[in-house]
């Protein structure tokens, strides 16, 4: 078993908070972790799924049935099936509130982070935490003895990673995908056309790590600037594209503005664009953007809250594929290469002088830590996210 490096920042907001709404795409092991969680409780937990009718049954008198659930901990899977939950939810959490009663009641699961997270705001603020949880990253199969360019191949996704062959895991990344669009797009956002939408993911495959331009999709996709918009919108709720911002602070520099888009699973990358082999991906020409989008995302969920992440970039081409800033302030730059003997150019050294960036690194699919030019060191994946989490 791959152990969850989330397992104990949730039991940690659970003991300060009523609830924690931990949110993160379909498949991505939200019910493990959390029957994990609940078969460990103190005092015991009860699990309800809203997908299965008997467990909706029980909630037609939701004020009473959960009353009476009190000392344990009630996990509730897609929740947002029952957005009238909320409001039993508060009054339940207020009345236990004002009995002293402050913390480790709900833990909710759900998958449509914008549309969830509307909803509890509007009627649990202030009583429950919200996390987000994220396919298995370098941190959490490192130590199980998982290849990295298993995990890039495959992606973080615990069937597909653990699959018998890549056979198998594309197969699992095709159905996954497939299921997305006949069912999860149809619920979340009816009015969008579930084809286009499709097509439009696969089109962010091969745009992989580029900026968005919504202008450039729209008129490949044959619709407006605004529709293709909302469909990134939809996939970015779903966690399953991510929007990484450009650094703008206030230097003297002409900088890029338009966010990077990348899909945050390596693995889902490979599979719309059907290559099933570590072979044929390196033979694509995704190959340099699937490796960056990787890196990018394993560093950003090992970095976690405690730092920001963006990109940089000048009109005229010095740039930082990622940087971490801590209130505000840019401390680290991260370069990413495939390449066993990573080399630099001096467009990063000199977007690091103007930040005043001291701590740089270049990120390689080596096993070596050594010097480079321009004060950088190169870095394997697994200890860069060491660092970033430690």
């Amino acid at each position: 078993m791959i152990n969850r490096q989330l397992e104990p920042i949730l039991r940690a907001r659970l003991a300060v908070m009523a609830g924690v709404v931990l949110l993160g795409p379909r498949q991505v092991g939200k019910t493990t972790l959390a029957r994990q969680l609940a078969a460990h409780w103190p005092a015991g937990a009860l699990y309800l799924d809203l997908e299965r009718p008997a467990d909706r049954r029980r909630l037609d008198d939701a004020d009473t049935y959960l009353r009476a659930q009190r000392g344990k901990l009630v996990v509730i899977d897609e929740i947002h099936r029952a957005p009238g939950l909320f409001d039993v939810l508060r009054g339940i959490i207020d009345d236990r509130r004002a009995a002293g009663d402050r913390h480790g009641h709900f833990l909710l699961l759900g998958s449509a982070a914008i549309e969830l997270m509307r909803q509890a705001s509007e009627t649990l603020a202030g009583r429950v935490a919200y996390v987000d949880m994220a396919p298995l990253d370098v941190g959490e199969t490192a130590p199980a003895g998982i290849d990295p360019a298993r995990l890039w191949v495959r992606g973080g996704f615990p069937d597909s990673l653990l699959a018998a062959s890549d056979a198998d895991s594309l197969d699992w990344r095709r159905d996954f995908i497939r299921s997305y669009l006949e069912r999860d797009v149809p619920m979340f956002a009816p009015r969008l056309p579930a084809e286009t939408v499709g097509r439009l993911w696969t089109m962010l495959a091969h745009y992989q790590g580029g900026p968005l331009n919504l202008a450039r999709l729209a008129a490949s996709l044959g619709v407006s600037a605004p529709a293709v918009g909302r469909y990134v919108d939809l996939l970015a709720d779903l966690r399953l594209v991510r929007r990484l911002p450009p650094w703008s602070g206030n230097l003297n520099k002409r900088l890029v503005k338009a966010p990077k888009i990348y899909i945050r699973d390596s693995g889902i990358v490979h599979a719309l664009l059907e290559l099933e082999s570590l072979d044929q991906i390196v033979g694509h020409p995704v190959v340099g953007a699937s490796y960056e989008g990787m890196v990018v995302e394993n560093l950003i969920q090992a970095a976690g809250e405690r730092r920001r992440a963006y990109y940089f970039r000048t009109q005229d081409g010095a740039e930082i594929d990622l940087i971490f800033d801590r209130g505000g302030m840019p401390e680290l730059a991260v370069e990413i290469k495939r390449s066993s003997a990573p080399a630099l150019d001096r467009g990063f050294s000199t977007a690091c002088d103007a930040l005043g960036i001291d701590e740089r690194y270049v990120v390689y699919p080596g096993d070596q830590v050594f010097p480079l030019r321009h004060g950088a060191q190169a870095i394997p994946l697994a200890q860069m996210a060491a660092r970033l989490h430690g």
